[in-house]
């Protein structure tokens, strides 16, 4: 199954990518030739690897019959310097905040999406390090 988005340049340095069915606008800073009005293409790489792994998390916990929780994730990507500029090293942290987490299931749930499930995790561990950490209620958990 092939997945193909299309992209227009609408000028400077900014496109409106159509990604199954969405406008997604790219640009870049003003610093760079653009206008700052829409997110830069590397960035949208560390989100695509967000949700990715989030929809995976959040579907294998819900099948574990765990609730009443927030969740949040941050990925940080660490770029080279040499050109072509490249994230080396990520780190993407999975926050959960509730009442009595199940802290087995959730590392499990994350464990399987970053080993199993998530495509984007795989692809881009291929490019460079990826560093997994999962915090509960603000305090990080051993996997």
């Amino acid at each position: 199954m092939a997945t193909t988005v299309v992209t227009k340049w609408i000028g400077d340095l900014k496109f409106d990518s159509l990604v199954t069915g969405h406008h997604v606008i790219i640009d870049a800073d003003p610093k760079s030739g653009g206008h700052d009005t829409g997110p830069r293409p590397k960035a949208l790489l560390l989100t695509s690897l967000t949700g990715c792994a989030g929809m995976d998390v959040v579907s294998i916990l819900k099948k574990m019959k765990v609730e009443d929780y927030s969740f949040e994730m941050q990925a940080e990507g660490e770029s080279t310097t040499e050109h072509p500029v490249i994230f080396h090293t990520i780190t993407l942290s999975f926050k959960f905040v509730g009442d009595d987490l199940p802290q087995d299931k959730i590392v499990k749930a994350v464990s399987l999406s970053n080993d199993k499930y998530c495509g984007a995790s795989e692809m881009l561990r291929q490019a460079a390090k990826l560093i997994v950490k999962i915090y509960i209620n603000d305090i990080e958990v051993k996997q």
